[in-house]
């Protein structure tokens, strides 16, 4: 896949996620068709970066790529947060990666001890919802 413009990257404070799921939207309108599917897309990366602020550490980045008919968004930090001191895994505690599976074509979560990547991908030729 093609990127479309550079990744962009910010820290855990400030408006940093909300100019990202601006910026993703604005690049995924070059290749989706569907006003729903870009509302969805934008819904998708808010879930995503919600989670590596809450659950990730470091400078968050986000790309965005397209094949010309698949539109792949990631979203990747530090690595996990702090350790549980009791060793129990993470979970996500909200609906985030349920809103994400539910909505993309398919996704992926791909973590290491020093980074992890949420991405997800959608249909950009879809038809609209209303065609």
């Amino acid at each position: 896949m093609e990127r479309l413009g550079d990744p962009f990257g910010f820290a855990g404070d400030g408006d940093g996620g909300r100019r990202a799921r601006r910026l993703v939207r604005e690049r995924a309108a070059k290749v989706v068709v569907d006003g729903t599917l870009l509302d969805d897309v934008e819904l998708m990366t808010s879930e995503a970066i919600a989670n590596a602020l809450l659950h990730g550490s470091g400078l968050i980045e986000v790309v965005v790529a397209t094949d010309g008919r698949r539109l792949r968004v990631e979203v990747g930090d530090d690595g996990p947060a702090q350790a549980d001191p009791h060793g129990r895994p993470r979970l996500d505690h909200g609906r985030g990666l349920t809103v994400i599976d539910a909505l993309a074509t398919e996704w992926g979560l791909d973590q290491s001890p020093r980074r992890t990547r949420l991405w997800f991908v959608v249909d950009a030729q879809q038809p609209p919802a209303d065609a």
